[in-house]
């Protein structure tokens, strides 16, 4: 007869679990050229797992509900496959969530087999990850790890990551003999790099794109240009045009075309289209020469060199300004140092997806902690940057399912080509930042959240304050977004002095701003002025509407871009035409 687990012999048993985990990790890094002994545990997982396990021994209770539940579960399961086996009607005790495309495959529904291993498998997913939330008794932050770490681990062991439990690719491989683990094969190897033996999955066809072609091809020149940016003047479409520019920074992490990326879904290309001259400032691809460069260097060399570069292409002192994410708090930056000059030449500021607050930066800040950072650092020290593909990897590992694991499937499973996709292509066209801007960024926005304290930031010589801005605001913020939290970006837009309007998008980080009006549109939320109200009590005001903000933006900026006149040809004022648009900057790529 079955015994319940002993407490101690449990907490045990996991802590050995950890400390063998630990070293198959230390080897696996070792053969792939990372130096173990230098950082053997960059995440800090082993203690991380360690404060786990005691938490678990102080409350035997918690898991032994979870496996409780989960056999129970279990045994419900079984009965209900025997029944579907023998042909009787069954409902399943489980569900994937909504969004969760791995078993969107039809066996997984109507093959008993795979039904079985479809629920046992979330089943056993919710009892883990049960089991590692509220850790009443383990610190937020190391908390906030373990669950992220877990999660990573029941995302990678879902049987349609595997050959043998994916039903669709059980039917390629007896349809094609087996060619589609052959090709897969082949993919993987292509994959592997020769110098260091690591993996880097094509997660795009990258010869199917061409900058200035088929993708970032809004016609434009490149009208000035400094270390850190060139800036971009698009053509006009419409004989008249609003007679204040309209100013783009996007963030620096990556190319600014995600706002150009065809003409279905250009940003960019809409706002011409709407009477705007519209100014994209484009940033370098920095390298080992641009060090030492701050952040308020990109102040200074990014949207401030901007503002007067556009007074002389159109003769105009006032604009109009739009931050996308990173580029949202520079131009928060911005704003606040203009206000500390009493300077007002940015009529409206527009702020999609951007944190001026950094309390709750959601899953991202389960890697940037004292140890991480000082890592980091350290490796930024050697190269003069952070290198943009290690960034990359730390964002997909927040979608780990879609970013990560559908790619193993459809490459190396399926033996597919990776397939034209213009937004995987932009995501896969990294940029790096220099060592000591993103270590400012990291340190100063992240980990000490002075960016949003009075004086907590100097710009120059300026002490700097959000909330002296008495700018007109309209914040467009994601409801599914990993990277800048919605009601995070709330707490932001509550600081500035100004009026503030709030529009939620459905959808994510990029998905819900890259959301053209017409066809398969992600829906929008309006409500109240944001001031005394928190994050959901403002939604549970707000009126949902089933279409693009796109539309509902463009008569809000109206109201700040003036009378009409003449379209300005870029060129056609003081400042020449140095190259075509995109541009050398947005064009230089990472190999």
């Amino acid at each position: 007869m079955a015994t319940d687990p002993n407490p101690d012999e449990l907490a045990q048993a996991v802590t050995n679990v950890a400390a063998r985990t630990a070293g198959l990790l230390r080897e696996f890094m070792r053969e792939h050229g990372v130096d173990v002994d230098a950082e053997p545990d960059p995440f800090g997982l082993v203690p991380a797992f360690f404060e786990l396990t005691a938490s678990w021994a102080s409350n035997p209770t918690k898991v032994l509900d979870a496996q409780f539940a989960a056999w129970q579960s279990y045994m419900q399961i079984w009965q209900q496959t025997m029944q579907a086996m023998l042909g009787m009607s069954t409902e399943s005790i489980v569900q994937p969530g909504r969004g969760d495309r791995r078993f969107k495959d039809e066996q997984w529904d109507s093959n008993p087999f795979f039904d079985y291993l479809k629920q046992t498998y979330l089943v056993a997913s919710n009892a883990i990850l049960s089991s590692v939330d509220d850790l009443d008794d383990v610190d937020p932050k190391t908390a906030q790890k373990i669950a992220f770490f877990t999660k990573q681990f029941v995302d990678a062991v879902s049987p349609n990551n595997f050959a043998a439990t994916n039903p669709e690719v059980i039917r390629a491989t007896i349809e094609s003999g087996g060619k589609n683990l052959l090709d897969g094969l082949e993919n993987f190897l292509g994959d592997l790099d020769p110098k260091d033996g690591s993996l880097k999955t094509k997660m795009v066809d990258t010869e199917a794109f061409e900058l200035g072609r088929n993708i970032a091809a809004t016609p434009g020149k490149i009208v000035f240009q400094t270390d850190l940016m060139q800036l971009v003047q698009f053509e006009p479409t419409t004989e008249q045009v609003f007679r204040r520019p309209l100013l783009i920074v996007p963030p620096w992490i990556n190319k600014y075309y995600v706002l150009d990326l065809q003409a279905k879904n250009s940003f960019i290309k809409w706002a011409t289209e709407q009477g705007h001259s519209v100014f994209v400032v484009s940033w370098v691809n920095p390298d080992e020469r641009l060090a030492g460069k701050d952040f308020e260097d990109y102040v200074f060399d990014g949207p401030l060199a901007a503002l007067d570069a556009i007074e002389r292409a159109t003769g105009e002192t006032e604009v109009n300004i739009i931050g996308y994410c990173l580029g949202g708090t520079l131009v928060g930056a911005v704003l606040a140092y203009l206000a500390a000059q009493r300077d007002d030449r940015i009529r409206s500021a527009t702020f999609f997806t951007s944190l001026l607050d950094f309390s709750d930066p959601g899953d991202l800040g389960v890697f940037i902690d004292e140890a991480q950072v000082t890592s980091l650092e350290q490796t930024m020290k050697q190269r003069g940057y952070l290198d943009g593909a290690e960034m990359a990897a730390t964002f997909n590992m927040l979608r780990s399912t879609d970013l990560i694991w559908s790619f193993v499937i459809h490459n190396y499973l399926l033996g597919k080509e990776p397939v034209p996709f213009d937004l995987l292509y932009w995501n896969n066209d990294s940029t790096r930042m220099p060592a000591k801007m993103h270590s400012t960024y990291l340190r100063r926005m992240y980990m000490e959240n002075v960016f949003r304290e009075p004086g907590g930031i100097t710009i120059g010589e300026t002490p700097i304050d959000l909330s002296a801005i008495t700018t007109p605001a309209c914040f467009v913020s994601a409801a599914e977004d990993h990277i800048a939290p919605w009601k995070t970006t709330f707490l932001g837009a509550r600081i500035l002095s100004g009026d503030v309007k709030f529009i939620l998008s459905k959808s994510g980080h990029i998905a819900g701003i890259i959301n053209p009006p017409g066809p398969r549109q992600y829906g929008h939320f309006t409500g109240p002025a944001v001031t005394g109200l928190s994050a959901d009590e403002w939604l549970a005001a707000s009126e949902v509407h089933e279409e693009s903000w796109w539309p509902r933006w463009g008569e809000w900026i109206r109201e700040f871009a003036g009378d009409t006149v003449p379209a300005r040809i870029p060129g056609d004022r003081e400042l020449g035409v140095l190259e075509d648009a995109p541009g050398s900057y947005a064009k230089s790529r990472l190999a």
